[in-house]
This record gives structure tokens, C-alpha cells and sequence, in this order.
């Protein structure tokens, strides 16, 4: 196991415009999920939130006030194998975690709110329960304001057409965190049993059409904007959260592959960041790009470009997944960063890329961090999966199979 002081014991494929400040292999289980937020404790401390990518452990609770010596306060038990907790977000001295089970009906299957107030000794609050009959729970969570969970979840009344669609579009009242309500949801017509629309016509890669990501800023508190794996990105008018609704939609599969992940609105540049994640090994499911879209018509988003890649001939079969995954999102909390011309993206082998998006028609690649595989690591390839940047240009960034956390300050 990697001692987080001993930065020399990293071993490094490709580093530039950064430097590797810290790490810290989580205990022994560096698995990290897509759930990394950065609270901002009562005593002043900053406390990094990870949520694993699967069992056996839950979230883990690290300390990086000193981001050169990174320290894990507290690590959680998940009840049994057959569940994973791959998303969490916090607001103030809340966090919500996600639960997700590897079969329908089984349970907890759902989000659990967290009292973090004091952080080595998360106090559970409540569970909303989402399992049912063809429910696995929840995959995602989005949680900003203290008052609204948005996320892609499954439900007791919910009876998909096809057992890949199990996941809506869901929209959680916590205004009263000790009884969390649902407040409205949405799924993509054709994919509910008893819809008049037909069923989608499914992709050569079947991933389902179900929720992904679902992301709301203040600056807009009624839009939401929402991946769908398949179903591709959807604008949405969410001003009556009863009843969410389609503004516009982009889709360019077919002819690419599907699994749409995540779209981010860039407000003051009418923008917007659409992610497609890489789902398998060796390049199989290539090429999973990340598009840039004028989003001047929200009504008729136009893709604009894409990031430039690593080449597929170098990475393809180096081993484990190559491709998009996730961008930091643009949190708004103050201990994240918000920018509209610089982006963090996670790209399991290829590392962690960052983008200057100046030109959104030419964008740059302008920093780079590709660690090695990690001892004992399941590929012989990094599996960069998540990354936050935080308020002061610090970056993190976990790996998906057992490398850990990564920290590193720009130097571009």
C-alpha cells in the first residue's frame, strides 16, 4: 500500500502543466466512484467526500486542509455486496449518497442523507427509498442548494418496457431532510410500460435509455440538464418540478455510440459540455468524445467541436477502458471552481486532460496526468475516473480500480 508522504513511490506514465502535490491510497481502497465533493467543515477544516466505485466500502471522508498530506478521517461499511454507493454530493453539512443494488429488488436501494457537521461521525438523517420490482436505485445524485436532490433513480410504480430503462429522471424535495418527498419526475417517452409513444429503437451497444447525470445551477434553477445514456442530452424546463419538460435534445447516436453522461451549461458563454462515457475495455466501444455545443437556442443546441483525444493507436489496448468519462461540473459551492475556458476531463487510461476552450472551435489540450497502473490494479493501465478542482486551482482526481486519490496543482 502507497504511503500518501512519499510522492516518489507514484509512478508516472505523462505529466505536463501540472504537479503531482499529493496522495493517498484510501485505506487500501483507492476504488473511487463519481461521487467527489469538498466540504468546508464548522472548524474550518477541508474534508473531501469520495463515494466507491463497489464494495465493500461506502464513502470515505478525507482530510486534505493540507493537500500535500492528505488524511482519511473516516471510512463506511456498506451493508452487504450486492450494492454500491458510486455517487455523492454534499451541501453545506448535508450529503446525500446514492445507492445502487446489482439486481432489481433488492435493497437499500435508494439516497441516504448524512448530517457531516461533525465528519468523523456521519449521522444518518433519512432514506428515500427507491427499490421496487425492476428498481435497482439510485445511480446519481445532484445536490447544491440544501433543498433538491436531482438524480437518476428507479421506483416502486416505475415498470420500465425494457430492464435497461429502469432509471427516471427524479426530483427530491429535502426541504425537510428528516422526510424527504419526490417532488416530480421524467423519463424518456416509449421506455414505461403503458406509454403511448413507442419503444426507442436500441443502439448496436445496448446501454439502456435510462438517467444518467442531472445537473442544475442557480443561474438557472429552472433548467435542468440531463443525460440519458442512450436517449442522449436533454435541456429541460423544470420550473414546475411536477412535471419536467423537453426543451431540446441532442443525439448524435446512432452513428456514434451511445452512453450519454453528462451535459454542462457554460451560462456566460452560451455553451454547453455533453460527455459520452467509455463503458468498455480496449477501445470496443470507441470513439467516446466530448462535444462542445452552442447552446445560444436552448431550443437548438449545435455541436460545435470535440476535445482532441490522446491517439487511439497508443491507448486503445493499453489496457482497461480508453475514452470519455466525466469533467469536473462546475459545482456551485465555494470550495469549487467554476470556469468557463478551462476543462477537467477524466479519461480512464488516458488519464486526467485538461482543455482550454478559449476557442470553443479550436480547443487545446494544455495539461496532462497519466500515472501508471497501481500495484495490484485489475489492468495494467490508471482507470482515472472522477476529478474536482477546487476554489484555489487545486486538483483531484481518484482512480476507478485501486490507485487512489491523486492531488495536483496547475502549472499552465
Amino acid at each position: 500500500m502507497l504511503d500518501h508522504t512519499r510522492l516518489d513511490d507514484v509512478k508516472i506514465d505523462l505529466i505536463a502543466g501540472m504537479r503531482l502535490i499529493g496522495h493517498d491510497p484510501i485505506a487500501g481502497f483507492g476504488g473511487i466512484g463519481e461521487g467527489m465533493s469538498l466540504q468546508r467543515a464548522p472548524d474550518g477544516r477541508r474534508i473531501l467526500w469520495l463515494a466507491h466505485e463497489g464494495p465493500p466500502k461506502n464513502f470515505t471522508g478525507v482530510d486534505v486542509t493540507d493537500p500535500r498530506r492528505p488524511r482519511v478521517i473516516v471510512q463506511t461499511e456498506l451493508p452487504h455486496n450486492k450494492v454500491r454507493s458510486n455517487s455523492l454530493e454534499t451541501s453545506g453539512n448535508l450529503m446525500a449518497v446514492a445507492y445502487q443494488t446489482y439486481g432489481v429488488g433488492l435493497q437499500p436501494a435508494g439516497i441516504e442523507l448524512f448530517d457531516i457537521s461533525v465528519p468523523e461521525n456521519p449521522r444518518s438523517i433519512s432514506f428515500f427509498d427507491c427499490s421496487g420490482p425492476y428498481s435497482r436505485g439510485v445511480h446519481q445524485v445532484w445536490f447544491v442548494d440544501g433543498e433538491f436532490i436531482h438524480c437518476a433513480a428507479g421506483a416502486a410504480d416505475f415498470r420500465p418496457r425494457h430492464l435497461l430503462d429502469d432509471q427516471a429522471y427524479r426530483i427530491i424535495d429535502v426541504r425537510n431532510p428528516s422526510r424527504p418527498v419526490e417532488a416530480g419526475r421524467w423519463w424518456l417517452p416509449g421506455t414505461a410500460e403503458g406509454d403511448e409513444a413507442p419503444p426507442p429503437e436500441r443502439l448496436a451497444i445496448d446501454s439502456g435509455f435510462r438517467c444518467h447525470n442531472t445537473n442544475i445551477y442557480p443561474a438557472r434553477p429552472d433548467r435542468a440538464y440531463v443525460g440519458y445514456i442512450d436517449g442522449g442530452f436533454h435541456v429541460m424546463d423544470i420550473a414546475d418540478t411536477s412535471r419536467p419538460t423537453v426543451i431540446s435534445s441532442f443525439n448524435p447516436s446512432p452513428p456514434f455510440p451511445g452512453f450519454a453522461h453528462t451535459l454542462m451549461p457554460l451560462f456566460g458563454r452560451d455553451l454547453a459540455v455533453a460527455t459520452h462515457e467509455c463503458i468498455h475495455d480496449n477501445g470496443f466501444d470507441w470513439p467516446k468524445l466530448t462535444w462542445l455545443l452552442d447552446i445560444r437556442r436552448e431550443d437548438n443546441p449545435v455541436p460545435l467541436s470535440t476535445l482532441p483525444m490522446p491517439p487511439i493507436e497508443e491507448y486503445g489496448r493499453k489496457g482497461g477502458r480508453f475514452g470519455c468519462h466525466n469533467v469536473h461540473e462546475n459545482p456551485p459551492r465555494d470550495t469549487a471552481l467554476q470556469s468557463e475556458t478551462l476543462i477537467f476531463s477524466t479519461l480512464f487510461n488516458g488519464g486526467l486532460r485538461v482543455h482550454d476552450i478559449s476557442d470553443p472551435l479550436r480547443p487545446r489540450e494544455v495539461a496532462a496526468f497519466v500515472p501508471a497502473a497501481p500495484p495490484k490494479a485489475r489492468v495494467p493501465a490508471i482507470q482515472i475516473n472522477e476529478v474536482y478542482a477546487d476554489e484555489t486551482g487545486l486538483v483531484y482526481c481518484a482512480d476507478r480500480h485501486i490507485g487512489g486519490l491523486y492531488i495536483l496543482e496547475l502549472d499552465i
